[in-house]
């Protein structure tokens, strides 16, 4: 509503209005625009682990096919190239898992390097678990970052460089720990500039819910 009447006040009235008090009108639709989206995003967290659906069995391929038709723009924008391993059945919340890998193939398109984004969703097998990789040759992350991201409202850029309110990652993470598996991620970027990151979640073969 504050963004909305902002913006009928400025239709209505612009020509009243100096070039300051444009400026602050364009500053509240802002504000009010991010605090909806950190509003959506903070209840989708809360939601993880009281809205969740019952754990079934889920072939990995199907939400991550709907998550990637959900990105399909951002994938066409960046020419971006997309491949994946044959992925296993696996027990859990379809939606959840759909949300997790779109979260993390939307943020290897966000963090994109000069080059044309090579994203490959990779799997293998480790005793009684699956571990998945989601690899890009993206702008990479700095070791110290590794276990920060994961938090809450932690960014490493400002909104003018990239959008987004700092909860996708927490999202993930609830997600996977809901799944009883973990979630970490590796990448050479102190080493070598763009050097990409990838990252790996666990999903526990006999399923059940932590």
């Amino acid at each position: 509503m504050v963004a909305s009447y902002t913006q009928l006040l400025s239709r209505r009235y612009d020509s009243k209005f100096d070039k300051d008090a444009r400026e602050f009108m364009s500053y509240i639709v802002d504000g009010a625009t991010r605090m909806k989206q950190l509003i959506e995003d903070l209840l989708a967290y809360s939601r993880v682990g009281t809205k969740g659906q019952e754990f079934k069995p889920v072939a990995l391929e199907a939400p991550l096919r709907r998550a990637l038709f959900n990105l399909r723009a951002g994938i066409e924008e960046a020419g971006a190239a997309v491949t994946y391993d044959p992925l296993p059945t696996v027990h859990g919340d379809e939606v959840q898992l759909g949300q997790l890998l779109q979260n993390l193939v939307g943020n290897a398109l966000k963090f994109r390097s000069n080059s044309v984004p090579r994203i490959h969703i990779g799997v293998s097998e480790k005793n009684s678990e699956y571990q998945i990789e989601v690899r890009d040759n993206g702008i990479g992350i700095e070791p110290q970052y590794f276990e920060r991201i994961f938090m809450v409202f932690q960014r490493l850029h400002n909104k003018g460089e990239y959008p987004g309110t700092g909860i996708g990652l927490a999202i993930c993470k609830k997600v996977v720990e809901r799944h009883g598996g973990r979630i970490w991620v590796e990448s050479r970027a102190a080493q070598v500039p763009n050097a990409g990151s990838s990252f790996y979640f666990t999903l526990n073969k006999r399923g059940g819910e932590s």
